[in-house]
């Protein structure tokens, strides 16, 4: 039987904040959630090297937004969603995590 796959925490904080910006879920939207949600600055070689190797473990795929108009000189963006593998390795972390919080209650 394989060995369960974690996810790292900077690659469970992508996955969550695509999965709280839906179908807004872009590079630049995203920088900005992560920035405001864990209050430090994303640098965006980071956010698009975990952004492709998330991909390449398929736990995301991403489509054109093509209708940014003139404000990208006509070139379209790529949104992000997390693929149904993506949310069985969420899933997977989460019961992990849960389980060796519990107990902890009283020490943390």
């Amino acid at each position: 039987m394989p060995k369960a796959a974690f996810l790292g925490e900077w690659e469970q904080l992508i996955l969550l904040t695509v999965l709280q910006l839906r179908d807004h879920a872009c590079a630049l939207p995203l920088r900005h959630e992560l920035n405001r949600r864990i209050g430090r600055s994303v640098s965006r070689g980071a956010l698009y090297r975990t952004l492709d190797r998330l991909e390449s473990k398929g736990y995301v795929a991403w489509k054109l937004h093509d209708d940014d108009g003139p404000l990208r000189g006509g070139h379209p963006r790529r949104c992000f969603q997390v693929t149904a593998k993506g949310m069985q390795a969420l899933r997977a972390s989460r019961r992990a995590l849960t389980d060796l919080w519990k107990g902890l209650e009283d020490v943390l």
